[in-house]
């Protein structure tokens, strides 16, 4: 099947930040008197948005996080951002072909729009997904460059509920049943299935057991392109 539109995850699959957060949250919760590890927090919050944080500490503990929790977190989080990040090796050979190739490709992340802007400056990513902090995507901007960028603060209700993957794939004007999402958490995986697409699940951190349901599995970003139909670059193509 050739998909009109390829929708990516943001953390984990274009930028290699998972460990650097769920490190930095776990730190921050036991810091506040919530004892995590960094393994509970990938297990509980990998791909969800910040709001499932707040929402299951109160279910296990009856108490709230401080109001200044979202704020201290990004910033520790933005920090180590501008320290360490890196693109996930090979994901941008995979864009830049799709590009090339003419395929239709978005982003559509749990995170906010400033962690996904920041992120992306670190990174180099922002020259291959436009971002112009809001919702509106598919329509282009004064330059004529669509916004292909969506986050779960455009839908309200983050991953596992399918609302943002159909908001994007609405946006940019395709079926939901033409696009193929590209994630690598089981909350991602799951939003994807509700929303009647077809995923491929990277499994570099979590294994294929534990993201059930997916069309596809692949371990490196040149099964990616193999999975998408693409030759990888500087493949000779077949006439």
């Amino acid at each position: 099947m050739r998909y009109e539109l390829v929708i990516f995850d943001n953390d984990g699959v274009l930028v290699d930040s998972e460990r650097l957060s769920n490190t930095i949250l776990a730190g921050y919760l036991t810091e506040l008197g919530h004892p995590a590890t960094y393994e509970e927090c990938v297990r509980d919050f990998m791909g969800a948005a910040l709001h499932r944080v707040h929402d299951l500490v109160a279910e296990r503990t009856g108490q709230r996080l401080p109001d200044e929790f979202d704020e201290v977190l990004h910033s520790r989080i933005f920090a180590a951002f501008e320290r360490e990040l890196t693109p996930v090796d090979g994901v941008v050979d995979v864009v830049e072909k799709l590009a090339a190739d003419g395929v239709p490709y978005c982003l559509a992340s749990s995170g906010s729009h400033e962690r996904i802007r920041v992120g992306h400056r670190k990174t180099g990513l922002d020259r291959l997904f436009p971002h112009r902090e809001s919702s509106e995507g598919g329509e282009s901007g004064g330059d004529g460059v669509a916004n292909v960028v969506f986050s779960a603060q455009d839908v309200g209700r983050g991953k596992p509920a399918p609302d943002l993957f159909l908001h994007a794939a609405a946006r940019m004007g395709v079926a939901p049943e033409r696009c193929v999402v590209v994630e690598d958490s089981p909350l991602g995986v799951q939003a994807a299935v509700a929303a009647g697409m077809d995923v491929f699940a990277f499994t570099a951190m979590t294994p294929a057991a534990k993201l059930a349901g997916a069309t596809g599995y692949f371990a490196t970003m040149d099964e990616l392109l193999a999975l998408l139909g693409e030759s990888a670059p500087g493949e000779a193509e077949l006439g």
